[in-house]
């Protein structure tokens, strides 16, 4: 299937390398990918993102999700998952560009709207939907900022409002509402998952986290097992196995330093469960992963 992105393909190309490439206009960034045949472990931050090449199978806990250049996904909240890459080649690889949601941004735009009166959310804060024309246009003009980067500190601000406006009309303005406002269960999560990654390395206390939410006990683990398909403990085991792995890659740490510096009493305990989160002990985890980056180099 012919890609409906193709001039945007031609300036992300142009633009980025291979990975994730973090580009000159604010919160947008570009991923370059090769698929395989595994799910990668991934946070999904809050953010918006558009498939230019290539397609994408999403697994936030429970919840499979796929897609492709004719639909774009919406994360509410930072969220561990899944991702894999498919339908692609060495000369059609994975192409994608994500927009990183701010908050105060989404309320500025969204009060130029009318009202509305949106329940609160249900389900895992993770959507996909089509892809309009409208949206491909903004999108592209966006983009064509990077061949003009003098111009960037003037339009990119426009051009980022008008793509927001362009979602806030769509079939997920309710979501992106409660992204928006500083209150709601939504926010009040977010509090929580922010509490979280800022102590990542430290033993979870639910107090913090009620007291952070403004919820209490019970609502707050109904709320943040609803929006993330996971207990705040899971939750925080993702982060810190993602961390470590980071760390590792990084080659500046051996396995039990990098055990404790993210949180573990134990090091035989975070052998058992990177393992059993990434398929192999981390430094054979960290062999494989550069075994294959050196395979894949060209020449």
């Amino acid at each position: 299937m012919t890609s409906p992105f193709l001039p945007h393909l031609d300036l992300a190309r142009r633009h980025a390398g291979v990975g994730l490439t973090n580009t000159p206009i604010p919160r947008l960034e570009i991923t370059v990918g090769r698929g395989g045949a595994d799910r990668a472990p991934c946070l999904y931050r809050s953010m918006v993102c558009f498939i230019l090449q290539g397609s994408k199978h999403v697994a936030i806990n429970d919840q499979r999700l796929s897609y492709d250049s004719s639909q774009y996904l919406i994360s509410a909240l930072d969220l561990p998952g899944t991702g894999q890459i498919v339908d692609e080649d060495d000369r059609r690889p994975y192409v994608a560009v994500s927009l990183v949601l701010d908050p105060a941004l989404l309320a500025e735009v969204a009060s130029t709207l009318p009202p509305a009166r949106d329940p609160e959310p249900q389900g895992v804060g993770v959507v996909i939907n089509p892809v309009t024309p409208p949206l491909r246009d903004t999108l592209l003009r966006l983009l064509s900022l990077l061949d003009h980067p003098e111009d960037i500190p003037v339009l990119a601000p426009m051009a980022e409002r008008e793509l927001l406006y362009r979602l806030l009309q769509g079939p997920q303005g309710r979501l992106l509402r409660q992204i928006a406002r500083p209150e709601g269960a939504l926010a009040q999560i977010r509090r929580a998952v922010g509490w979280i990654r800022d102590n990542c390395n430290k033993r979870l206390r639910i107090e913090a986290l009620c007291d952070a939410s403004g919820m209490s006990r019970a609502s707050f683990h109904r709320h943040f097992l609803a929006l993330t398909g996971l207990s705040p403990i899971q939750y925080q085991k993702q982060l810190r196995l993602q961390e470590a792995r980071q760390l590792l890659l990084a080659g500046d740490h051996n396995a039990s330093n990098v055990a404790f510096a993210v949180g573990y009493e134990s090091a035989s305990q975070f052998s058992r469960e990177y393992a059993r989160q990434f398929g192999a002990p981390p430094m054979r985890d960290v062999r494989n992963i550069w075994r294959a980056i050196d395979s894949s180099a060209p020449g």
